[in-house]
């Protein structure tokens, strides 16, 4: 092989080489039931057809119950992996948090306190992240109850949830809990997706017998006010949204627990959904997560560190 021939073969290879890293792919992250295991994750390539990681990625360690529930991770501006999670299904005036920059290695787990100044809190249910990029700052909001707080609705006192949320730039140092949405019924599991500039939609869901099916608010702003809660687009005994953004198509993904299946919705305008739950595969025993994009180099590290 001459020179000319050697360089176009090593260009080449170092060109496929790049594509490989840099094409997207998709994490899932997710638990098992009764959620004491700890880390799960799915990969896609293509957002609709999800693997199980043959591992747990980390074990709870911390809350009252040490458990591991609606794992929610994003991938910040500093390239680093920030994960919050359900600790414990009452009693925990917080949440769990820890991070890594390769999903395979983690920072020690802290326990986030919340609401230590309202000691009649039940529950600290599903923190949910998002990053602002108009103000530089990350949102973490969660589902809890202080009973005789609200209106009595259609719910036990021990179960009239409310959303609320907190402000970080570096998951030091943190604002005030404060309400984010009192929509004047039982609220939880809810997921923030900025669909454009100034146009920002709040996947949720109605907690209250009987509706217990999915909506959506929209707002200006990340952390609104939120407003014009649609009619649900999803059937009763619904929850855990997770949603991501595939080409021109949003698909928001959710369990079916009614029907004990994980179903899929596609939009573009958070109007008008179409079921393509037929065209994805969802490994069986997976629960509530978010999903990540990040490069096919990510995943294959995950694999490789399936046996280890």
């Amino acid at each position: 092989m001459n020179s000319a021939n050697f360089y176009y073969f090593l260009l080449l290879a170092l060109l496929l080489s790049f594509s490989a890293c840099s094409k997207k792919a998709y994490v899932f992250t997710s638990f098992h039931e009764p959620a004491n295991e700890g880390l799960r994750m799915l990969y896609s390539y293509d957002g609709y057809k999800w693997t199980a990681l043959n591992k747990i990625l980390m074990k709870p360690e911390i809350g009252k119950q040490k458990i591991m529930r609606d794992p929610s991770m994003l991938k910040g501006p500093d390239g680093v992996f920030h994960l919050v999670w359900t600790s414990g299904w009452k009693g925990d005036s917080g949440f769990g948090y820890a991070s890594s920059k390769d999903l395979i290695n983690w920072s020690p787990q802290q326990f986030i306190p919340v609401l230590q100044n309202e000691p009649t809190t039940v529950n600290v249910w599903a923190p949910e992240l998002f990053y602002d990029e108009v103000k530089k700052e990350y949102i973490i909001i969660w589902a809890s109850t202080i009973p005789n707080r609200f209106e009595k609705g259609q719910e036990a006192e021990d179960n009239n949830h409310r959303m609320y949320a907190i402000t970080t730039k570096d998951f030091k140092t943190f604002s005030e809990a404060k309400l984010f949405l009192e929509p004047g019924y039982s609220v939880i599991d809810v997921v923030i997706v900025k669909k454009a500039t100034a146009d920002y939609v709040l996947v949720l869901k109605d907690n209250t017998r009987p509706e217990r099916n999915l909506k959506i608010a929209r707002a200006k702003s990340a952390l609104g006010p939120y407003t014009g809660i649609s009619k649900p687009f999803t059937g009763t005994l619904t929850e855990g949204p997770g949603v991501v953004k595939i080409g021109k198509d949003w698909l928001i993904y959710y369990d079916a627990y009614g029907e004990k299946r994980y179903a899929a919705l596609k939009t573009r305008d958070f109007k008008n959904f179409k079921d393509v739950s037929a065209e994805t595969v969802i490994p069986k025993g997976h629960k509530h997560g978010t999903i990540v994009t990040v490069n096919r180099r990510t995943i294959e590290s995950l694999k490789n560190n399936e046996d280890k």
